[in-house]
């Protein structure tokens, strides 16, 4: 496996771990994060698409997919963007640049990787 793949990889089971407790525990990791609970099913919803979205990466990791891994670097770091902007326009408490950060240091690991690799 390159070490581009092992980046991929890690990154594919902390979306599987985050994406299992977003559906069956999301209250207690909002409250881990300083965020308000929700009976709402929104917070499932993404949980399951966040899961899905580690399968894809596992996916790709093992697949060795060099697209995919360079596709990710340019994606993660708009979560980051994202997830700041709504935490400016008030929509979200700060905590949540958090992930955001989490998947920009992902896409930078990758980066790193692949510019090693060249």
């Amino acid at each position: 496996m390159s070490p581009a793949a092992f980046t991929v990889r890690a990154f594919g089971y902390y979306l599987l771990v985050l994406g299992v407790a977003l559906v069956a525990v999301p209250n207690l990791l909002l409250g881990l994060f300083l965020m308000p609970a929700t009976g709402e099913v929104w917070i499932r919803v993404v949980g399951l698409l966040v899961f899905n979205i580690g399968v894809y990466y596992l996916y790709a990791a093992r697949c060795e997919a060099t697209a995919f891994f360079r596709a990710s670097v340019f994606t993660r770091p708009l979560v980051l963007v994202g997830f700041a902007a709504f935490v400016l326009a008030g929509l979200a408490k700060p905590m949540l640049i958090g992930f955001g950060l989490v998947d920009f240091l992902g896409g930078l690991w990758t980066w790193r990787a692949l510019k090693r690799a060249a």
